[in-house]
């Protein structure tokens, strides 16, 4: 059957087809591009930040709203009574403002980890709005971005370039848009949803963000300054400051238990304060999967929320990675933590590197004052731990120069696992024709099938009860001289 893979000599993608496809940036007349936008100009980015043109480098529209409106809210706070109504209203809107993010922005429109009815998909959108963190389509480019480019120059949030960058630096510091990693977000343009709340978004947040929590405590219970300055900015503030966490706690604190080569974690803490959010380690391995916690037990209210709109038809479609494709990345991290302690510890020199010496040598250097004894054809220096030898030097006088293989399982003691691995950092080299030792080198050097375990340094593997000096049917030997 012909291959349609490359042959030497081919390229495996036709230049025709790469100098045919559009080009990675976005043009100038989509929706997210200021109409003055020009690509060839030079971003203040990549000149070096001065004394005299620092501010040229902050974006001061975030820091607006972001830094400077939540200040303002804080200071009004003294002066503004909390009535217990408006608080009860300020978090129950905090948590609908935050599954606008997390179930609305991130796993509904990001990862398209489930399908969600038109009367669902409006109300995400807008109480997203209300968290005020950019549009669906802003924030699901950016976010498809760190994805992709998780840890790397690409990444708009990249912790590698400090905590507080990935928290908060770069909503408040100027973006080079040339340098944020280029995403496919052709479905997004193509939900109505989507396309009407970035093109009205400004109108979104100012009423769904201030004017609308304002307007439940005014109209509800009279509180019309604390439904502005408590259910209003300060609930914005802390939605803000829980979302951003994602950015930064979640790959700084934690465990990995999936994989460790990039930075991404799961942490308890990280979940509470991010609605479920922090089991991040989980969801950037399994990022199409609508769960970020998979446990019972684990903090994912998101999750809970997208079940329930499941059971009352507003969601359907609820994506999941298979149970074994997970386990195989758990035990395959799990392995590579094994190798890594594994590395750090001494098994003995390995057997391919051991010098083979001829029985008589091996008798003539036991002669002359070395206490060698050799137990499956390996020869062990005892020399240094005779008088540590828990059964007394007279056991192991007696099988010096001997083959004592027989002594060692069981003629006169059957010795630990423990002893057999202590036995093993003392080897010095292999008997000629010394049981299997031999046929195993002679094998590895004719490239024969030799069924043995390798970690992924390409270490052999020792299993306990495995070692080479471990000889399951010991040899009937008499007593010890």
């Amino acid at each position: 059957m012909p291959s349609n893979q490359p042959t030497a000599g081919h390229l495996a993608v036709d230049p025709q087809y790469l100098s045919s496809q559009p080009s990675s940036m976005a043009s100038t007349n989509e929706p997210n591009r200021n109409k003055s936008y020009d690509p060839k100009k030079v971003h203040i980015t990549d000149t070096p930040m001065t004394r005299s043109n620092w501010y040229k480098h902050v974006n001061w529209l975030n820091v607006t709203f972001i830094i400077g409106v939540p200040l303002a809210g804080c200071v009004a706070a003294f002066w503004t009574p909390l009535q217990w109504k408006t608080a009860a209203w300020a978090v129950l809107y905090y948590f609908w403002t935050g599954l606008g993010i997390t179930a609305g922005y991130h796993r509904l429109w990001a990862h398209k980890s489930y399908s969600a009815r038109l009367p669902l998909k409006i109300f995400l959108a807008a109480v997203g709005g209300g968290a005020v963190e950019g549009s669906i389509r802003w924030w699901s480019r950016d976010h498809r971005a760190h994805h992709r480019y998780t840890d790397t120059s690409k990444d708009p949030y990249s912790v590698r370039k400090g905590l507080m960058y990935s928290h908060l630096g770069w909503m408040v510091m100027k973006q080079n848009p040339k340098r944020i990693g280029r995403t496919d977000i052709s479905d997004l343009n193509e939900d109505a949803v989507v396309v009407w709340q970035h093109k009205n978004y400004l109108k979104v947040v100012i009423f769904m963000g201030l004017i609308f929590p304002m307007m439940v405590s005014g109209l509800g219970w009279g509180d019309w300054l604390g439904g502005f300055i408590y259910a209003g900015i300060l609930r914005i503030f802390f939605v803000q400051q829980a979302t951003f966490c994602v950015n930064s706690l979640a790959h700084w604190l934690g465990d990995q238990p999936f994989d460790d080569r990039n930075s991404p974690r799961d942490h308890l803490i990280t979940a509470l304060v991010t609605l479920g959010e922090g089991y991040h380690n989980f969801h950037h391995e399994f990022p199409s999967d609508y769960r970020n916690a998979i446990e019972w037990h684990q903090y994912d209210p998101t999750k809970w929320s997208i079940r329930m709109w499941k059971s009352l038809g507003l969601a359907y479609d609820l994506k999941q990675f298979r149970s074994n494709e997970i386990e195989k990345g758990r035990v395959q991290q799990l392995q590579k933590k094994l190798d890594q302690k594994r590395a750090k510890l001494d098994w003995g020199v390995p057997l391919e590197q051991l010098p083979v010496l001829e029985w008589d040598d091996y008798v003539d250097q036991a002669k002359n004052g070395r206490a060698l004894i050799a137990v499956a054809g390996i020869v062990h220096d005892l020399t240094d731990f005779i008088k540590e030898h828990p059964g007394g030097k007279a056991l192991i006088t007696s099988g010096i120069g001997k083959d004592a293989t027989a002594m060692f399982n069981g003629g006169v003691y059957l010795h630990s696992n423990g002893a057999h691995n202590l036995l093993s950092t003392m080897r010095v080299g292999i008997i000629r024709g010394g049981c299997e030792v031999e046929i195993w080198k002679r094998a590895q050097r004719e490239n024969k099938d030799v069924q043995y375990i390798k970690d992924d340094a390409g270490n052999r593997i020792i299993r306990a009860g495995n070692q080479v000096t471990k000889v399951q049917q010991p040899v009937v030997s008499a007593g010890a001289a």
